[in-house]
């Protein structure tokens, strides 16, 4: 499916999560870190800035003037380690908005954090060199944004080292929503992440582990795709994509995992760098 042949699509441009992960045994799913682009009609919005970013921004230029909202989960380096190599940010015919909810807690900004991402002795060119309009917006976890006409996000706080934020899209009569980089507490569903998802045709979710392998990574900040199976079942919500997977998760054990994971949840996929969904 062209993302021009539907009204609201989904892209994944990063699936992984920790470090990017190329080479023979990635191929299929892919290593790029998180990225995710979303059409709502006329409106671009973009999900975290992880490696993936990087062809996603080859891609936008080839298009012409460019103007979007990006909503980062948090900032860890798989989240927006693919900024300083986003070509559209600058070029300045462009505009970008960049939403997060994370930082406020921690009396931080987003503007500052991403500058000290691009400065000695960690890169070599300053932000300043980003000739793009580019605002910064910080909130906080749990507010709701309406960033284009009819676009409606929910957001809410998820239990992460540094904190993180999960967002809710609701558009067109149709909703998903992306719910990574959390941990959960075995045998206690999550009510913030219940209510986010309530419904839900399509839930993005932090599967980096699996039930057999939790517990040796208690603190970690992350989750399996059983327990979104789980949350998924409680919430009422239709589909579950598993994502931001393990470095360790070559195309063999994904595989493995895909076919688990329809068999429990009808509908469900592994995220695959590259692949178009309808929530």
């Amino acid at each position: 499916m062209a993302e021009s042949d539907a009204l609201f699509w989904i892209r994944f441009w990063g699936v992984r999560g920790t470090v990017p992960t190329p080479g023979p045994s990635t191929v299929r799913y892919g290593g790029n870190t998180a990225c995710i682009e979303v059409g709502c009609g006329s409106a671009r919005l973009i999900f975290d800035l992880g490696t993936g970013a990087r062809e996603l921004g080859n891609t936008l230029l080839d298009n012409g003037p460019c103007d979007a909202h990006v909503f980062l989960t948090h900032t860890h380096l798989d989240h927006v380690g693919g900024f300083p190599f986003f070509r559209p940010a600058y070029c300045e015919t462009n505009r970008f908005q960049i939403w997060a909810g994370h930082l406020q807690a921690q009396a931080l900004t987003l503007k500052s954090t991403l500058k000290s991402l691009m400065s000695k002795p960690l890169f070599p060119v300053p932000i300043d060199v980003m000739h793009a309009r580019i605002d910064f917006h910080d909130f906080r976890a749990g507010e709701r944004l309406s960033p284009a006409g009819g676009v409606d996000i929910t957001t809410a706080p998820l239990r992460h080292p540094g904190g993180a934020t999960a967002y809710r899209v609701d558009f067109a009569g149709r909703s998903f929503a992306l719910v990574t980089d959390t941990e959960h507490t075995p045998g206690k569903p999550d009510k913030t992440v219940l209510q986010l998802i309530a419904g839900c045709d399509l839930v993005i979710y932090d599967s980096t582990y699996d039930d057999a392998t939790f517990e040796r990574f208690l603190g970690w900040g992350h989750s399996t795709w059983q327990e979104g199976v789980r949350l998924c079942r409680q919430a009422g919500a239709k589909r579950l994509a598993a994502f931001h997977h393990d470095p360790e998760s070559d195309d063999e054990r994904l595989a493995q995992v895909e076919a688990a994971l329809g068999a429990a949840l009808p509908g469900s996929l592994v995220a695959v760098e590259g692949m178009v969904l309808e929530p």
